[in-house]
């Protein structure tokens, strides 16, 4: 029996592990990035690097692994950081980012049960008046400030140590040629914006309607509630959102979906 092929578009980074584990779980692999990380460096970050290290916040979090490693680049003492970042709670959305911190010797205070910035907020309590340094890509979730600020009453700074942008390298193109042509039977969404820059790319192409209607015939997956709302914004079915909002988590549960057998 053939195995059925799923799509993924992570970035270049996480492509070879990701490919791995799903041959691992019985399934072909069609991969093309619809994401590159670039390095950011905003008008905050001098900001939130001073503050912390003068022991003036209370908080930090933390919504990636990426984000610590953007931000620890760009200082000349990371040592020093390190030390006072372990001063102050530090919060990490989910186990990968937990791992990313502790390899780094940070110490974890807090990690929210549903690994997303709504998760975070939901975790968070009596922090009014508290300073909370968030750390993000520059194209993080504002719901998450407006829960902070507005529901819980901390101060807030935002630092964007990094940005996405789409990479244009023809491996794109020639996944949403297959997925036109029927040759993919499940597709894999990691973040909003890997749905926009896939949308995007089909649109370029003057495939966009035609790209629709072949994530409908397939087996789509979300790794959360942004991701699927994203798709439903462009009239694409979502089948599958997982419990918890992790890449292994989002393949088990489409595993389920589709009765896979690995």
């Amino acid at each position: 029996m053939n195995k059925p092929v799923i799509a993924i578009m992570r970035p270049d980074m996480h492509l070879d592990s990701s490919i791995a584990f799903l041959r691992s779980r019985s399934f072909d692999v069609v991969a093309a990035p619809m994401i590159k990380l670039i390095d950011n460096r905003d008008s905050n970050f001098d900001g939130f690097v001073a503050r912390v290290l003068a022991h003036e916040s209370d908080i930090a979090i933390f919504t990636s692994a990426n984000g610590i490693a953007f931000t620890l680049q760009k200082i000349d003492r990371p040592d020093r950081f390190v030390k006072a970042l372990n001063r102050m709670c530090v919060v990490a959305i989910g186990s990968k980012t937990r791992k990313a911190l502790e390899k780094l010797t940070i110490s974890v205070s807090l990690m929210p049960e549903s690994y997303s910035s709504k998760g975070i907020a939901e975790m968070l309590h009596g922090i009014d008046g508290k300073i909370v340094e968030v750390v993000r890509s520059a194209h993080g979730d504002p719901a998450l400030i407006d829960e902070l600020e507005g529901r819980l009453g901390a101060v807030v700074h935002e630092t964007a140590v990094y940005g996405l942008a789409l990479p244009d390298d023809g491996r794109q193109e020639r996944l949403i040629t297959d997925a036109l042509a029927g040759k993919i039977d499940a597709f894999a969404f990691t973040s909003a914006m890997t749905v926009r820059n896939f949308m995007t790319v089909a649109r370029n192409m003057g495939a966009e309607s035609g790209i629709v209607d072949a994530l409908n015939e397939g087996v789509v997956a979300a790794i959360g509630p942004p991701t699927a709302d994203a798709l439903r914004e462009h009239g694409v079915s979502v089948d599958v959102v997982p419990e918890r909002f992790t890449f292994e988590g989002m393949i088990r549960a489409l595993e389920k979906s589709m009765q896979v057998q690995v």
